[in-house]
């Protein structure tokens, strides 16, 4: 089938997409340098695969460290995860972000070049959609940011796109995730963020299992049904398959496409919440509080493109998103160790 590198592979979404790849008939390496992730997932992803994986524990920014890999490795395409992704963090460490994301990915960019691998299927977001498109978003919409991060994913779908521009055989798909949330239904690799999570559902798993003492929503204002903001949630498995048909894509086709991930509708804040507690069975304490900066009141896809050239679509809904992520909470109370 192929040998897979896959940057950032023991991330949350990373770890999920090692497995779908594994089980679909792929080899794997995985770079990934931990700064937001546990090696343990590694054991984890052979766990559940039942194969074994090559790791090496590396920066994306360190040239030699990624010459040696693809010189020990013959490398097919890269799934490209790697990269700081907090929207609050990247406004206060904007050369971080820049540096690490866009850097990063021109480092690998050049060691793909200089050894012949010209098929990449990158982690984007629909972040890159900004303030002024209207839902559903679809691809052909311009982009735009409102923080660094969001600025780093533009940046390199351009840079992506300059590249199948100068060489017809390169192929790059660059997935615009919506709001992915939910774990391997084994329980064995989930969210689990260093710190402080910035995203809803592992925040409010955290409350949950009472490893923090509330939940703050962020605005209950908005020109919603309940006030709260509406987002495009996606089981983090329907993602991890949707990788897996743009290696397959890419393997086959030329050029940059870029493509949403989403389930092409979405849930408030305090449905999410409200879907939480049926999964856990008792209430999530909340409290209210002002809106973040650069929030948008409702995003979700238009996720027709990836049914039309992929063949995929998101099977699962709200509830079991929910169930499968208190699964894993309750079996790793402390996180992936």
């Amino acid at each position: 089938m192929g040998k897979i590198l896959v940057t950032g592979g023991t991330g949350f979404i990373g770890s999920h997409t090692c497995v779908e790849l594994l089980e679909n008939g792929y080899e794997i390496v995985i770079v990934d340098n931990l700064s937001n992730s546990k090696e343990a997932a590694v054991g984890r992803i052979e766990k559940i695969s039942g194969k074994e994986v090559t790791f090496v524990k590396a920066d994306i920014c360190d040239y030699d460290a990624l010459s040696e890999v693809f010189g020990k490795n013959d490398i097919d395409a890269v799934v490209h995860f790697a990269g700081l992704k907090a929207v609050g963090e990247s406004v206060r460490k904007p050369l971080e972000y820049y540096t690490n994301n866009i850097h990063g990915t021109l480092v690998l960019l050049r060691v793909m070049r200089e050894n012949g691998c010209k098929k990449i299927v990158f982690s984007s977001s629909a972040t890159v959609y900004g303030m002024n498109n209207k839902a559903p978003y679809t691809e052909d919409m311009p982009t735009s940011a409102t923080n660094p991060y969001g600025y780093t994913k533009v940046m390199i779908e351009q840079i992506l796109r300059d590249v199948c521009v100068s060489d017809s055989e390169f192929s790059a798909v660059a997935l615009r995730y919506f709001n992915p949330i939910g774990a391997h239904s084994s329980g064995l690799i989930g969210e689990d963020p260093n710190g402080i999570p910035n995203n809803l559902v592992p925040y409010i798993a955290q409350v949950a299992s009472g490893r923090l003492e509330q939940l703050s929503v962020y605005g209950d204002d908005y020109d919603t049904p309940d006030g709260t903001g509406v987002r495009d949630y996606i089981h983090v498995m329907d993602l991890a398959s949707g990788h897996v048909c743009a290696i397959d894509y890419a393997m086959k086709h030329n050029g940059f496409e870029p493509v949403n991930l989403g389930t092409g509708k979405g849930s408030s804040v305090l449905e999410v919440v409200a879907a939480y507690e049926k999964a856990c069975g008792k209430p999530i304490p909340k409290r209210i509080t002002e809106r973040r900066a650069g929030d948008i009141a409702i995003c979700y896809a238009d996720a027709s493109k990836a049914k039309e050239i992929f063949g995929w679509e998101a099977k699962s809904g709200i509830d079991e998103m929910c169930a499968d992520s208190w699964n894993f909470t309750k079996m790793n109370p402390n996180g992936i160790n």
